[in-house]
């Protein structure tokens, strides 16, 4: 039997959520659901250790989260929200922004077109962010997201800002990458439900 890459037993936060018995698993894509307030981004800023719970216990790789450094924890599992934010310049300056802040170095341009095409988005890294739709805007920041290499990605309602031929694109795109990178997201869209290899349906 496949071993869990997180585990939630008993986990109590903000006095009003709890979660009991979550297991979610490595190199999968696994969809989020349930009704407005019954804790799906909540859960996921849980996961990358955003968010402080309670009681209980959430393990991440056999290691109690608490114990793990935050800034460790991030490196490896990286929450994309639901706004995302790019600053008002082209995209190769806002992943140079971003590295700049991370201190790292900044990718080339060539990897840069790499990741952009990995998302299906055929730009120039000198194209303005300020010109771009609101679905490419997010596939950019996806773009840089998936430069950083984390091991998790935690997407919070990633397809809400796209139509529907592209919200499936992306499905696609993401069931690819699982083979590298264990994806969980916020979704929905039950027409998205066949892409994902699990779901967990939070709430009645």
């Amino acid at each position: 039997m496949q071993k869990a890459l997180f585990s939630l037993n008993g986990v109590g936060v903000r006095g009003s959520l709890f979660y009991s018995g979550i297991s979610l698993y490595p190199n999968s894509l696994t969809f989020i659901t349930g009704q407005s307030g019954c804790g799906k981004s909540t859960l996921l800023q849980l996961l990358n250790g955003t968010l402080a719970y309670e009681s209980g216990q959430i393990f991440y790789k056999d290691r109690e989260i608490r114990g793990i450094p935050p800034l460790t924890l991030r490196a490896e599992v990286l929450l994309v929200p639901q706004k995302i934010w790019l600053f008002p310049s082209s995209i190769q300056e806002n992943f140079a922004q971003f590295y700049r802040l991370l201190e790292k170095p900044c990718p080339k341009d060539s990897e840069i077109r790499h990741y952009l095409s990995e998302l299906g988005l055929e730009k120039d890294p000198a194209s303005l962010c300020q010109e771009l739709s609101g679905g490419e805007r997010h596939r950019v920041y996806l773009a840089l997201c998936l430069s950083l290499k984390p091991q998790v990605l935690l997407l919070d309602e990633s397809t809400s800002a796209l139509d529907a031929e592209n919200a499936k694109k992306l499905l696609h795109i993401l069931r690819r990458l699982k083979k590298n990178c264990t994806v969980i997201m916020v979704c929905h869209d039950q027409s998205l439900f066949d892409y994902t290899d699990s779901r967990i349906h939070l709430g009645k």
